[in-house]
């Protein structure tokens, strides 16, 4: 099926296990469908008030949620097990533990601006669910952007001088303003929009009618 690209616009945090699986089952129905999508993402903290040391994973799921250590643990199996077919390695232990990612959105938006900031989510995603790397710290963040071909430095000195917190503020104060309190959140062509992990199926439904549609004009 020939057609432009779709435009994806993506609120989502790096620690948040169902924006990966969502992101990969948006893709999934994209390359089954053949209706390509433009991605674009955006900054949302599932934490903006989490310690600058991390909470243990699951101490924080059970007191956020009010679950118990048995539903949390059967939880992540259940992620571990929904990732692997979409080729998602969640590594969960004993040990593990979530982030402040305010930093990680400031590097997201610089590294956006040459156009790497699919990569850096990505590589991001990887750092923090598969290497168990603190993605708050500085040091971790700036050797994260460096592998996928950013400068490490200049990452670094973007953290220190603090240049974009202000902009990521204002962009995730736009979506929240908007209603948007849950990530993934996906909004498709500036008119449609879906909250989680849909599945392959319902985001190759949502793809296959936005093409049906007349187009927005770009902006």
């Amino acid at each position: 099926m020939a057609t432009d690209p779709i435009r994806v616009d993506i609120i989502s945090d790096v620690v948040c296990p169902w924006c990966i699986v969502g992101y990969q089952q948006l893709m999934n129905a994209s390359a089954q469908s053949g209706i390509p999508v433009d991605v674009h993402w955006h900054p949302f903290e599932l934490n903006p008030d989490m310690i600058p040391s991390g909470e243990h994973l699951g101490e924080h799921i059970q007191r956020k949620y009010g679950s118990t250590p048995e539903q949390s643990n059967d939880a992540r199996k259940q992620l571990t097990d929904i990732g692997q077919p979409l080729g998602i390695t969640f590594k969960f232990t004993a040990e593990s533990r979530i982030f402040n990612t305010f930093a990680a959105h400031q590097l997201l938006h610089w590294a956006a601006q040459s156009g790497q900031a699919q990569a850096l989510k990505l590589a991001l995603f990887d750092a923090y669910f598969t290497a168990a790397k603190d993605i708050s710290n500085p040091d971790v963040l700036a050797t994260v952007a460096a592998s996928v071909g950013l400068d490490h430095q200049e990452a670094l000195a973007v953290l220190k001088d603090q240049r974009f917190a202000e902009t990521v503020r204002e962009k995730e104060a736009f979506w929240t303003s908007r209603g948007v309190s849950s990530v993934p959140t996906m909004v498709f062509d500036a008119r449609q929009a879906t909250s989680g992990a849909q599945g392959v199926e319902t985001f190759t439904r949502v793809l296959t009618h936005m093409a049906s549609q007349p187009r927005q004009v770009a902006t």
